[in-house]
C-alpha cells in the first residue's frame, strides 16, 4: 500500500484522554509503517500554553513517545499546535492564518481531515466555527482545492430527536459523505473478519439462517467500573454507552445479507437493513419481558474490594442509572424470522470479553441419547472480538474407549498463532480509511436513526416501568439474577453447571426460548 501524503489532520482535543491513549500512537504506528508520510498535525487545546509545553505535555502521557524515544523525536516534527478557545471566532480566525501558513511552508494541496475527539455539547460550536473561519468546505473530493473531511466520535445524540438535530447542523455546512461517524469496533481486525468468515466459508454461509441456527448471543462485558467517566455515564447509562452504538453494530456484521460487492454503500446498506427490521417493543409490558437492567454494588474482582456505583466519584448516592442491561430481540427478516438474539453489556462483570456465540440447532435423531453427553448441549460457533482474539467451534466427538462416549471438542483458530503477529490498533485502520476517504467503516445517520428508533423505545419503555431495587447484582458477579428468566440457560446431565448457558463466561449461547 502507498503511503497516505499531503494532508493536514486538525486535532480538537489534542490534549484529552483518547488522544493519549489512542490517537497519538496510532498515528505515531502509521507513520512508522510508512502508512502516511508529509503530513501534518495541527493539535488544539486549551491547557497548554505553546507548542514546546505541548510537546513536553505528550512526551509525559504518551506511553510511545518513551518507548521510543528516538523515533518519536522525529515524529514530532510532524506536530504544530495551536492553543483555541473553540467558542470564539477571534481564535479560529487566527488558527486559519496560521493552518494556511503551516501548509503553505509546508507546499500541501489543502486536503484537511478534522477529527473531533471533544464533548458532543462542543460540536456544534467547532463546526460553526470552522465553516465560518472557511477551514471547513464543502467538498469531500480531490480537486484543485483539495477535501475536507469531518470526523466525529461518538455518542451520536442522546436519543433520536438529538441524533437528527446533529445531523442537521452538520448537514448545513458539510455533504454526508464529508462526515465520518467513527465506532472504533468496526476497526477491530476480528469484526472486520465477521464479513470474510461468513462470506468467504462455503461450509458456513448455507448454515446462516433460522433453519440451523437456534440463537445468536452477542456479549460485551468489562471488568472495569466507571472510572474518570462518571461525569458522562451517570447520564447515559449502559444501553446508550455501548448497546445502542457499538453492539448494534455487532448485530448488523452477523445478520446482514450479502452485500452486491465490497463497496462501502454496499456493505452499509445492508447493515441498514438489520437495524430496520429490529422488532421494535411498542408497550412497556413488551419491554419488562425481553429487557433486564442492573447497577453494580460493591464486591471483589481478581481478589481486591471494589467499590460500588454509587461509591464511585462523581455519582449521586441515589442514583438510578444502569451499569447492566441484557435484550432480547428478534428480526423481522426471512433469514431470521424465529431466532431470538441476546445482548448483554455490563460494567464490574467477571470478565473481559467481549464475543459472538452462535447456537445451532440439535439434530433431530439424538442416536447418542443414552451416552454420557447430552444431546442438548449444541454446537456453538464464537467468534471472540476480544481478547484472545479467534474462532472457535465445538462439536461432538467419541472419547476413545469402549462404548460411545461422546464429549464436546473445539475446533479453534486464533489471530496469534495463525498470523504470528500483533492485531493493529482499531485507531489505526480507521484514521487512515478517513485519510483515504473510505467510509466503509463509519457510520451513516441512517444507521444512527435505525439503531436509535429501537434505543428510545426500549429506554421510553423503562422509564416507565418501577425501577429495580439498585444495586441489584455484586461487583464480580455474573449480573442481576433477573436475567435467569429471559435468558434460560441449558443445564448438563452430570451437575448444576450450564453447558450452553447465558449466565456462563466460558459457555455457549443462551436458550432459543422465545
Amino acid at each position: 500500500m502507498e503511503a497516505t501524503t499531503r494532508f493536514s489532520l486538525v486535532l480538537f482535543g489534542a490534549t484529552g484522554d483518547l488522544a493519549h491513549r489512542k490517537l497519538f500512537p496510532s498515528l505515531f504506528r502509521l507513520w512508522k509503517s510508512e502508512l502516511i508520510d508529509d503530513f501534518l498535525i495541527l493539535a488544539t487545546g486549551r491547557s497548554q500554553e505553546d507548542r514546546d509545553a505541548f510537546l513536553t505535555h505528550l512526551r509525559e502521557h504518551v506511553e510511545e513517545a518513551g518507548d521510543e524515544p528516538e523515533a518519536w523525536s522525529k515524529f514530532e516534527s510532524f506536530i504544530a499546535y495551536f492553543r483555541l478557545d473553540v467558542k470564539s471566532d477571534e481564535a479560529f480566525r487566527g488558527m486559519t492564518r496560521e493552518l494556511d501558513r503551516l501548509e503553505s511552508d509546508r507546499g500541501m494541496s489543502g486536503n484537511r481531515l478534522f477529527y473531533l475527539s471533544v464533548s458532543p455539547s462542543l460540536f456544534g460550536a467547532v463546526t460553526e466555527n470552522l465553516a465560518a473561519s472557511g477551514m471547513l468546505k464543502r467538498r469531500a473530493n480531490d480537486d484543485d482545492n483539495g477535501w475536507s473531511r469531518v470526523v466525529v466520535e461518538k455518542p451520536f445524540g442522546h436519543d433520536l430527536e438529538s441524533a437528527k438535530e446533529l445531523d442537521r447542523h452538520l448537514s448545513r455546512f458539510v455533504d454526508e459523505s464529508q462526515v465520518y461517524r467513527i465506532d472504533h469496533y468496526l476497526g477491530k481486525e476480528t469484526v472486520q473478519n465477521i464479513v470474510a468468515f461468513r462470506f468467504a466459508t462455503g461450509m458456513i454461509e448455507p448454515l446462516w439462517n433460522s433453519h440451523h441456527i437456534a440463537s445468536v448471543q452477542i456479549t460485551v462485558s468489562e471488568t472495569l467500573g466507571v472510572g474518570e467517566r462518571a461525569g458522562y455515564y451517570d447520564s447515559a447509562g449502559a444501553l446508550r454507552d455501548m448497546m445502542q452504538n457499538h453492539m448494534m453494530q455487532l448485530l448488523a456484521m452477523t445478520a446482514m445479507e450479502p452485500p452486491l460487492s465490497l463497496a462501502p454503500n454496499d456493505i452499509r446498506n445492508e447493515k441498514v437493513r438489520v437495524l430496520r427490521s429490529i422488532r421494535i417493543p411498542t408497550t412497556p409490558e413488551e419491554v419488562a419481558a425481553t429487557t433486564v437492567q442492573g447497577q453494580y454494588g460493591p464486591g471483589v474482582i481478581d481478589g481486591k474490594n471494589v467499590p460500588g456505583y454509587r461509591d464511585e466519584s462523581d455519582v449521586a448516592a441515589d442514583s438510578t442509572t444502569p451499569t447492566y442491561i441484557a435484550h432480547r430481540l428478534h428480526l423481522n427478516s426471512w433469514r431470521w424470522t424465529g431466532v431470538p438474539f441476546y445482548l448483554r453489556h455490563g460494567k464490574r462483570l467477571p470478565a473481559r470479553m467481549s464475543e459472538i456465540r452462535v447456537r445451532f440447532r440439535i439434530p433431530p435423531l439424538h442416536l447418542f441419547r443414552a451416552s454420557a453427553c447430552d444431546p442438548s448441549c449444541p454446537n456453538v460457533l464464537r467468534i471472540r472480538i476480544q481478547p484472545d482474539e479467534g474462532i472457535r467451534l465445538s462439536v461432538g466427538a467419541k472419547r476413545p474407549g469402549p462404548g460411545v462416549n461422546l464429549e464436546s471438542v473445539d475446533l479453534q483458530f486464533t489471530y496469534a498463532d495463525a498470523f504470528g503477529t500483533d492485531l493493529p490498533e482499531a485507531y489505526e485502520r480507521l484514521l487512515l480509511d478517513a485519510m483515504q476517504g473510505d467510509p466503509t467503516l463509519f457510520i451513516r445517520q441512517d444507521e444512527v436513526e435505525a439503531s436509535w428508533a429501537w434505543a428510545d423505545a426500549v429506554l421510553n419503555g423503562l422509564e416507565s416501568l418501577p425501577k429495580p431495587q439498585f444495586p441489584n447484582y455484586a461487583a464480580g458477579s455474573t449480573g442481576p439474577e433477573d436475567a435467569g428468566r429471559i435468558f434460560l440457560p441449558l443445564q448438563g446431565p452430570r451437575s448444576n453447571e450450564p453447558c450452553d448457558g447465558w449466565g456462563s463466561f466460558n459457555g455457549g449461547a443462551g436458550s432459543d426460548r422465545e
